[in-house]
């Protein structure tokens, strides 16, 4: 991150975050049992859960690749650095939104 001292507190932010995100996706997975509620009398709102379940469990996943991605950026010196254009992203963007990978400019 050029001209910006990244806060210690960032990595363990998102590690923390990848922990929750990979923990709510697994409670979605209907493999675990706790994803729709079997005693259900009707099929359509079973369907319907498992619909909105797999809705949010692909919202989640997709969170999760931002954090995964911002976790690498760290590591690999680029976190803090807009995508496009190469330039800083602002302190208060990436405290409000770890994983922005653009500056204002260009998100």
């Amino acid at each position: 991150m050029a001209d910006q001292t990244i806060p210690a507190s960032v990595r363990a932010s998102l590690e923390h975050e990848r922990e929750r995100l990979a923990q709510q996706i697994e409670s979605l997975d209907p493999a675990a049992g706790t994803a729709v509620d079997d005693n259900f009398a009707d099929s359509g709102q079973v369907a319907a859960e498992m619909g909105e379940n797999q809705a949010l469990a692909a919202q989640l996943r997709t969170e999760l690749e931002d954090v995964e991605r911002a976790l690498a950026r760290l590591d690999d010196g680029t976190y803090g650095t807009c995508e496009e254009c190469g330039q800083p992203i602002a302190a208060a963007r990436l405290e409000a939104m770890p994983t922005a990978r653009f500056c204002i400019d260009h998100a």
